[in-house]
């Protein structure tokens, strides 16, 4: 890890039935002067407080580190995100249990392969997805995906005198989906 500037430690996990300790040791080894402590899912940036602060505060030359890259992000886009933050910032990301160290050649292009894998994943999967699509087309057994809102239903509750609202919150649809049933009669 790069030797300049402070560390700042981030240690996650999803839920308060799981122990931050070996984290929090981890980082603390690793030379981190302060550890922000979360305990929140990684599937989205949303509502993670401690490392909203940690991009929001973090200055030139500083490292943001964890134990390993799923604790900072789930996805690789909200990982993008995060590094291009601190990137802005002119800071780096670094992993200690990782050869991931964005202040370092070698560290950035480890991080940039693990995007490129991630995005060859996926654009694998979809291709895969598209070929059992289309062969279960040609057998006659692909229909699609079902509708998920029966729009004769909504038009048979409006003809009955129901209002947009109530159709709405008995079948757990948009008012918006009920008025296009209304446009569409």
């Amino acid at each position: 890890m790069n030797s300049s500037g402070a560390k700042i430690g981030y240690a996650r996990t999803s839920t308060v039935d799981q122990n931050l300790d070996a984290q929090i040791a981890a980082l603390t080894a690793a030379g981190c002067g302060m550890v922000r402590r979360e305990q929140k899912s990684g599937a989205s940036l949303e509502d993670r407080s401690e490392l909203k602060t940690i991009l929001d505060f973090i200055h030139p030359g500083e490292t943001l580190v964890v134990t390993r890259i799923d604790r900072l992000a789930r996805s690789m886009r909200d990982l993008q995100v995060i590094v291009a933050r601190l990137k802005e910032k002119g800071a780096h990301l670094a992993a200690t249990e990782q050869p991931v160290d964005t202040s370092t050649a070698a560290g950035k292009a480890f991080f940039d392969m693990l995007g490129v894998f991630a995005e060859f994943e996926t654009n694998l999967r979809q291709e895969r997805q598209a070929e059992g699509i289309t062969a279960a087309k040609r057998r006659g057994v692909y229909r699609g995906r079902p509708a998920k809102i029966d729009m004769a239903a909504v038009q048979a509750r409006l003809a009955a005198g129901q209002s947009p609202t109530e159709i709405a919150r008995d079948m757990g649809i948009s008012r918006g989906t009920v008025y296009k049933a209304k446009a569409s009669m």
